[in-house]
C-alpha cells in the first residue's frame, strides 16, 4: 500500500513480473482491500492518508493474523525498525528501497 506515485511506480517496476499487485491508497482502503482479498503479503507504507499504516496493520492482523507485513518508510532511526513488530509489521525496510532487500525480504516472508 503506497500513496506516493513514485514510489509506487518502483514497487511495481521490481515486483509486477514474480507477483500479482494490489493498490491501496490510504489506510482505511488497505483495511479493506485486504479483508477482501486475503492477500499472501502486505508491504505498507507507514505514512499514509486517512489512517496510517502502523493502525492499518493492527487493523489487518487482528482480520488475518497470519500475513505478514512490511512496513515501507523513509524514517531511518533504528528504534523505528525495533518497534515495528509491535505495532503489526513483520519487517521493515526503509526509503529509498534496495531492490535486492526487498526482493529477499519478500521471498523469505513467503516461504
Amino acid at each position: 500500500m503506497e500513496d506516493n506515485e513514485l514510489n509506487l511506480d518502483l514497487l511495481v517496476q521490481i515486483l509486477e513480473e514474480d507477483y500479482v499487485l494490489l493498490v491501496a491508497r490510504d489506510g482505511v482502503e488497505a483495511v479493506r482491500l485486504a479483508a477482501s482479498e486475503h492477500p499472501d503479503l502486505v508491504l505498507m507504507d507507514i505514512a499514509l492518508p486517512v489512517m496510517d499504516g502502523f493502525e492499518a496493520a493492527r487493523r489487518i492482523h487482528r482480520a488475518a493474523p497470519g500475513v505478514p507485513i512490511i512496513g515501507l518508510s523513509s524514517h531511518a532511526m533504528p528504534e523505528d525498525a525495533a518497534f515495528a513488530p509491535e505495532r503489526g509489521c513483520s519487517d521493515y525496510l526503509t526509503k529509498p528501497l534496495d531492490e535486492d532487500l526487498l526482493l529477499a525480504r519478500v521471498r523469505a516472508l513467503l516461504k
